[in-house]
């Protein structure tokens, strides 16, 4: 994103997770680290008792943010304004790094006179972060060395989420904290190997190594290493799926390891499509709410059940061993081989590490990394060459496309406000106990955290009668559902909060239908809703 090549477009931290404690500042937006990646939380924690600075942009009151030197708590929806608005301070005050602009940048000038009408008084009134507060986070994250920024789904889950990762580079580019040890901008990936399933290309605009679909001369080489015609066509993104699918156009799905009707936003809307489709294969561990609707289930396997590679959220290349044989009989790799075996697509791989090899050899990126590399520590790509030693850190001396390039971008208002209808701004989150929608099959996990809450702030729960664990009929313009809830400061006024792990109180069956135009990531984060109390 904002011209810094289409590895750091891809969502891939520029530095590895070690740079945690060379890191003098932690700037730390849309990220509630401690619940949602709680090892990397960890050495947040560890880095902040040796002395580390500490900057924390987030509506809630978390565990980092009661640490922080600054909590920046803004409203929800409101990231572009603010790092505008620090951005302001920092060119008003001569902070920025001229010598990096200069020498690695373009575009400054679009940027300088967009950030121009950001001043710390529109911006305060933006996002609710009083003016001085403002100041002295500018300051600190432009006067600091060696200042990393990080972020998660606080910052992509929005209908601006593309733009709002732009900001966070443009930012990053105008203070020079790229391309050195504890610094850069770091997005923390959601799930084990989110990072590695994108670098396969399971995109619908890319194939491996994020090789565009669309361009001839890669279309035409993975058609001679594939041996098949492929279309060069975009495919569909997930919302646009169910879009197709509740339309009657797209006819069938393979849904390996997802949950779609917990985790994906507007549950109704996800129902409703798969209910549509005429053929629906589910690839699971357990009958999940999404395999209740499957013509055919299919056993999936767990990562201890099979050889492979996962690639981290810092770039890290590892092996993954089998620890036990798997319960249904075979592995993931080896059911889907079959499946393309019986749809006449020879697939007769004796080993994980053959599809591996097979992928590196069209992967640039991954062409210097085989089994025997990563036998005992893993690499981070890009490694190009069998001799490479990994490129931990991203962008040093230079950025891919030449040049990072700024871009001027304006403040978006979230697609779905408060008001009088539904009064309430509702969120969506992580907490620790639990890991996504899977883990409310473990009786043990269940047992510490069984029932969903959502979170009410003592002012607004004072003026709805409630008290703590009252019944409570949350409703949006999609959904409803019922929950228990839980009264605590940690919430501001007028903002509602829960997470959505529990099959019994779906939080998604409430978040919005609207996505962001160029990732197709739902707003999970910001919509609007009415808390009606219920009787005892």
């Amino acid at each position: 994103m904002a011209g810094l090549a289409t590895t750091f477009g891809s969502g891939a931290m520029t530095n590895p997770i070690a740079d945690i404690d060379a890191a003098q500042l932690l700037f730390l937006i849309g990220t509630n680290t401690t619940e949602a990646h709680p090892v990397i939380g960890y050495k947040m924690l560890r880095a902040r008792r040796r002395g580390a600075r500490l900057i924390v942009v987030d509506p809630r009151r978390t565990e980092l943010a009661e640490l922080a030197d600054y909590w920046l708590q803004l409203k929800p929806g409101t990231d572009i304004a603010l790092l505008s608005g620090l951005m302001h301070i920092i060119l008003a005050e001569g902070l920025e790094d001229q010598g990096f602009i200069e020498e690695r940048c373009e575009e400054f000038e679009t940027l300088r006179d967009t950030v121009s009408r950001y001043t710390p008084e529109r911006v305060s009134e933006i996002t609710g972060v009083p003016v001085e507060m403002l100041y002295a986070a500018a300051r600190l994250y432009a006067t600091t060395d060696r200042a990393a920024l990080y972020y998660t789904l606080g910052i992509t889950e929005h209908i601006s989420g593309t733009l709002n990762v732009m900001s966070c580079a443009n930012i990053a580019m105008l203070t020079g904290h790229l391309g050195r040890p504890g610094t850069g901008v770091n997005p923390i990936r959601g799930q084990n190997n989110v990072q590695g399933a994108c670098d396969m290309g399971a995109l619908p605009n890319v194939y491996p190594g994020y090789q565009n679909v669309n361009n001839a001369e890669t279309k035409a080489k993975f058609e001679q290493a594939w041996g098949v015609p492929l279309s060069g066509e975009i495919g569909l993104k997930i919302p646009e799926m169910f879009d197709a699918a509740n339309r009657g156009e797209l006819k069938a799905m393979y849904i390996l390891g997802e949950n779609p009707v917990l985790s994906d936003p507007n549950t109704n809307h996800i129902r409703s499509g798969l209910e549509k489709l005429e053929f629906l294969v589910v690839q699971e561990l357990f009958l999940t709410e999404t395999a209740q609707y499957a013509d055919v289930v299919l056993p999936g396997s767990s990562f201890a059940e099979g050889h492979g590679t996962f690639t981290n959220t810092e770039r890290r290349v590892q092996r993954v061993r089998k620890a036990v044989e798997p319960l249904a009989g075979y592995a993931d790799w080896q059911t889907v081989a079959a499946v393309m075996q019986r749809m006449g697509m020879p697939a007769d791989y004796r080993d994980a590490s053959e599809i591996f090899d097979e992928m590196a050899a069209v992967t640039p990126s991954y062409a210097g990394i085989n089994y025997p590399r990563i036998e005992r520590a893993g690499l981070h790509w890009p490694c190009p060459t069998s001799d490479h030693p990994g490129t931990p850190i991203l962008h040093v001396g230079k950025f891919s496309r030449g040049k990072g390039r700024f871009q001027a971008i304006e403040h978006v208002p979230p697609g779905e406000l408060p008001d009088e209808v539904y009064p309430f701004l509702f969120s969506t989150g992580r907490v620790r106990e639990h890991y996504n929608v899977t883990t409310s099959y473990s009786p043990a996990i269940m047992a510490r955290w069984g029932e969903e809450h959502a979170w009410i702030n003592p002012e607004d729960a004072r003026r709805l009668g409630l008290a703590e664990d009252s019944r409570v009929r949350v409703a949006s313009r999609r959904g409803e559902l019922e929950t228990a809830i839980a009264i605590t400061d940690r919430v501001p006024s007028g903002m509602v909060w829960m997470s959505f792990h529990h099959a019994g109180s779906p939080a998604n069956a409430l978040t919005s239908h609207l996505v962001d135009p160029v990732s197709g990531t739902g707003e999970y984060k910001v919509c609007a809703v009415q808390v009606e109390k219920l009787g005892s």
